[in-house]
């Protein structure tokens, strides 16, 4: 067995400089592996960090000049030569035995083709007391993921890993890839390319693990840890909904359903109203995320509309 190790970056030299010194220090596992990281059009310092660690890691340097996390994505599967393909970020730390768990669960199931593990937040600061208490409602905002400490199977709507931390079968993988439309470009694009490959190996029969002992920290700069960005991240996946398919109808105004605009118009009122009130409540944090998901599926369908 070979396992290929992927990770994407774009312009991100510091952080990964400490992602691929956490992936040097981690315990070796028993079988062949590679490191190929996909230099996706980055203009920092990023071939220099990379040439570094050419002699100690056993990493091969691709550049992709398409710009989009899923056409990185894609340019990994096909640099692979490994078995199964583990994929992380450029601005994790993975934890010492990180590899060696995927390595023996792969072992202990030869029938399962997805396995992901716990992703936990490594924050620049101390987080303010209000994103504290809204942690547990907006964590995905921070690619946070924890399905507890015992293996279980995945499941397509109720245990989904992200991407800073799954493992496919390659030859699942081959067969299924990421889908340009979706992902990360630059600093914006949509999000889902790889739950999206997931959710449909899965609703078409493979089977998953959820992988307890493979967690990754995943980084919270202090700039993150705001408003501004939670609402761009929820409007962001209120988009992707709509790239997924949701296409809500009805009576429109400006290409957008009557009842569309109610929705945002209830959600926006219910947050303001719990902000005076209640704002380190989860009730709050919950009212966030629904108004700014609804936004995000708005624009995108008054965007679609004046695209048609």
């Amino acid at each position: 067995m070979k396992l290929t190790v992927a990770v994407c970056t774009w312009n991100r030299a510091p952080l990964l400089e400490r992602t691929l010194a956490s992936l040097f220090a981690m315990q070796r596992p028993r079988a062949e592996w590679e490191l190929i990281v996909v230099d996706n059009n980055s203009t920092d310092d990023t071939p220099a960090t990379l040439a570094r660690w050419t002699t100690r890691l056993p990493l091969r340097v691709v550049t992709e000049r398409k710009q989009g996390l899923s056409h990185a994505r894609n340019a990994a599967i096909d640099a692979a030569s490994g078995d199964y393909i583990l994929w992380t970020d450029d601005d994790v730390q993975v934890s010492d035995r990180w590899l060696l768990a995927y390595e023996r669960a792969i072992e202990r199931h030869p029938a399962v083709a997805i396995f992901g593990g716990p992703i936990r937040p490594w924050f620049e600061h101390e987080p303010p007391a209000w994103l504290r208490a809204w942690m547990p409602e907006v964590e995905s905002a921070f690619a946070c993921r924890d399905f507890g400490s015992q293996e279980r199977p995945l499941h397509p709507t109720e245990c989904i890993p992200f991407g800073a931390n799954f493992a496919l079968r390659m030859a699942e993988q081959r067969s299924h890839r990421f889908d340009p439309s979706l992902g990360r470009v630059k600093e914006g694009g949509t999000l889902g390319e790889e739950t999206t490959v997931m959710r449909a190996l899965l609703r078409a029969g493979s089977t998953g693990i959820w992988v307890p002992d493979a967690p990754v920290q995943h980084w919270v700069p202090a700039e993150r840890m705001s408003l501004d960005y939670l609402g761009t991240y929820y409007r962001m996946y209120g988009k992707t909904l709509f790239q997924w398919g949701q296409r809500p109808a009805g009576q429109a105004l400006a290409g957008v359903p009557l009842w569309l605009w109610r929705k945002q118009a209830a959600q926006w009122w219910r947050y303001r109203r719990l902000r005076s009130t209640q704002p380190n409540s989860r009730a709050c944090a919950a009212a966030f995320v629904d108004w700014n998901e609804t936004l995000g599926l708005l624009e995108a369908v008054r965007n679609g509309q004046r695209d048609g």
